[in-house]
């Protein structure tokens, strides 16, 4: 009877995870998709009148003060609502694990109107990690409506956040990945039935919504193609490893310039501390005079650097060569502004673009060395991925992305080379994934006076969500350590794959910051809290 009562519970609670993963996804489908189409249309609206002042320099001093106004303004929105700076993914990835806890409306709307304003004066911003943290909020408001647990709640914004990334990406796989290796940080079935149900529901709302503007729902990159290349030919291994080595040791730069940028902009305290975005502001309104390819996420750019495009709009005449430095240089800098600043935007699309923009001048040299240029559009989508993996170290989300982007699976085996030698360079100089370590800095923030270290004991109930399962199936909040185990007169100490019985009795630790939601948590997981 236990065990047929064990498998009701379970049915019971896989059907409540279906039900708000499918609600979730809904809400997040539709807001996220309003949301990266008025980004698209802010994007081409910044385009047009910064080639204006392009075209009627004597204009360009009220472009400079219109993104002063803009640095101030946002500046204000930050600072009235701190959750917002940056992308979002590690305040996004923060609530996933119970770290954080944020108003859901607040940082919907509050992303929602900053990022796109900065996407509308010509920033290097995409939607992207926006979208992340408008999923994951969302997902928040769903649970906050519904008044489920804090346990489902946590469910319900990473399948929001997954959700958010799968809509802007057109990448349902990349977002079910995203969940398991940069979001949790581990698998668990609730997990994957959440993600996927939200993922599931989003993209396919996406996709009946996109047609009825006019939009096209299919490869978001779709000028690469590889039929031409045989990517099994063994000297294709050999440009992508060389290549993928020099554009990782690019990665390891950016990530130690980002945080060493943080520092400095960290001791800026003009007006409150909200001054310090008025130096990625007017570096990117220089950056977008310069050429267009420095604005918006970089999604035009990426496309232009395959071989179905009109190619990319050059730099003042100048030779393709140099054109590509420029941008690759320029768009590496604001990135970095806006990333070691906090402005409220998407670092993951330009990150991709730098990243782009690398392969593209890989090419270029390799084929100096003798590639064939029909590998041209293949090594640009790869460099594209290791970039991206040599700073997030995501390399299961990296190998994905750049399959679901373009829609070609041919050079999954070169991808995954690249990506793998991507990774170790990221290992040998000891990178932590960016999110991780931002998630980290934004938690020190927040325990200005320290952690608070708790020890508190549980006793396993009969219909707590936890019974019958292995410790490493229980997602339990991050950094809380089960660390000893009291059955009848027997203790020990558990690992991975103990099993919990009603009546265990269960010790769990962890150094979190005060007001953490925690206890209440381990509450709905475990049963009765013991004194």
């Amino acid at each position: 009877m236990k065990k047929r009562e064990r498998i009701r519970r379970r049915l019971g609670n896989g059907l409540q995870l279906v039900l708000v993963g499918a609600l979730t996804g809904a809400f997040a489908g539709v807001i996220v998709t309003c949301y990266t189409l008025l980004a698209s249309m802010a994007e081409e609206f910044s385009r047009g009148y910064y080639g204006f002042f392009r075209d009627n320099p004597a204009f360009i001093p009220l472009l400079f003060l219109a993104l002063a106004l803009g640095a101030v303004v946002v500046g204000g929105i930050v600072r009235f609502l701190p959750y917002i700076r940056g992308s979002g993914i590690p305040q996004t990835e923060g609530s996933m694990r119970g770290l954080m806890r944020f108003s859901w409306y607040r940082s919907l709307t509050g992303m929602f109107a900053a990022s796109l304003l900065c996407i509308f004066l010509g920033l290097s911003a995409g939607s992207e990690g926006p979208s992340i943290l408008i999923g994951g909020s969302t997902g928040a408001g769903v649970a906050h409506t519904l008044k489920t647990s804090a346990f489902i709640r946590r469910y319900q914004v990473t399948g929001g956040a997954c959700a958010g990334l799968a809509v802007a990406f057109n990448a349902p796989l990349t977002g079910i990945a995203f969940a398991f290796e940069e979001g949790q940080k581990r698998f668990t079935p609730e997990v994957f039935v959440c993600s996927f149900t939200s993922v599931t529901v989003a993209v396919l709302l996406r996709n009946f919504l996109l047609p009825l503007f006019g939009m096209p729902v299919g490869a978001y990159f779709s000028t690469f193609s590889f039929a031409e290349a045989d990517l099994l030919a063994p000297a294709f291994y050999g440009f992508v490893l060389l290549s993928a080595l020099l554009v990782s040791l690019a990665g390891v730069g950016f990530y130690f310039a980002l945080f060493a940028l943080k520092k400095l902009f960290g001791k800026l305290k003009f007006r409150k501390g909200t001054g310090k975005f008025l130096l990625p502001f007017l570096l990117a309104g220089a950056a977008g005079l310069v050429t267009v390819n420095v604005m918006g996420g970089g999604h035009a750019f990426i496309s232009s650097l395959g071989s179905g495009s009109q190619g990319v709009a050059l730099v003042f005449s100048s030779p393709l060569w140099a054109t590509l430095l420029v941008v690759v240089f320029l768009k590496f800098l604001v990135t970095l502004f806006n990333m070691g600043a906090g402005v409220p935007c998407g670092a993951f699309i330009p990150m991709l673009a730098v990243g782009a923009g690398l392969g593209a001048l890989m090419s270029l040299l390799m084929q100096t060395m003798g590639m064939d240029a029909a590998y041209a559009d293949a090594l640009i989508v790869i460099c594209m991925a290791v970039f991206f993996t040599a700073i997030v170290r995501a390399p299961v989300t990296g190998v994905l992305m750049t399959l679901e982007l373009t829609w070609q699976f041919g050079f999954l085996l070169p991808a995954v080379l690249g990506v793998a030698a991507g990774y170790l360079v990221g290992d040998v100089f000891r990178v932590k994934p960016v999110y991780e370590r931002l998630l980290e800095e934004m938690l020190e923030g927040e325990s200005a006076g320290g952690l608070v270290h708790f020890a508190v004991r549980y006793r396993v109930s009969e219909r707590c969500a936890a019974l019958g399962r292995r410790l490493s199936d229980v997602l339990f909040p991050a950094e809380v350590r089960i660390t000893r185990v009291e059955r009848g007169e027997e203790c020990f100490i558990p690992d991975g794959n103990s099993r919990l019985l009603a009546g265990d009795v269960l010790t769990a630790e962890a150094s979190l910051p005060e007001g953490s939601t925690v206890g209440e948590e381990l509450s709905e997981l475990l049963g009765e809290r013991l004194l």
